[in-house]
């Protein structure tokens, strides 16, 4: 979750009501408030999309097409390119968030597979 001020189509799609039913686009505003509590959402401690991300590490982003945080994923990808961070995005077809923990799915075991070799290649550098 890169920005807490701002909710990303992909919760709108895969919260509740999902696909059902009337769709709003996200609102305005903080979209979590038993996180956000009262921090300003756009605080860049909350919400490192308004950081400045120059400088920081190569990063893996991987998120799936059902995956509520699909959207914010996707959008904190593009700020770190923005920042010219080394960012890679990889997104999975059609399970749900964190679907990595299932490990009787073989996507999950090939994310893990992904996450490890991309960890043991940027910490051998």
């Amino acid at each position: 979750m890169g920005d807490f001020a701002r909710g990303g189509d992909s919760i709108a799609l895969y919260a509740l009501r999902g696909f059902s039913g009337h769709l709003d686009p996200p609102g305005s505003g903080s979209h979590n408030l038993d996180y956000v509590t009262a921090t300003d959402p756009k605080d860049p401690i909350l919400s490192p999309i308004y950081s400045d991300l120059h400088g920081l590490p190569p990063t893996l982003f991987v998120t799936s097409t059902r995956d509520l945080l699909l959207s914010g994923t996707a959008n904190l990808h593009r700020a770190y390119l923005n920042a010219g961070v080394d960012a890679r995005l990889v997104v999975y077809d059609a399970l749900p968030h964190a679907f990595w923990y299932d490990l009787k799915l073989p996507e999950a075991i090939e994310a893990n597979k992904l996450m490890a070799e991309f960890f043991v290649k940027q910490l051998s550098k």
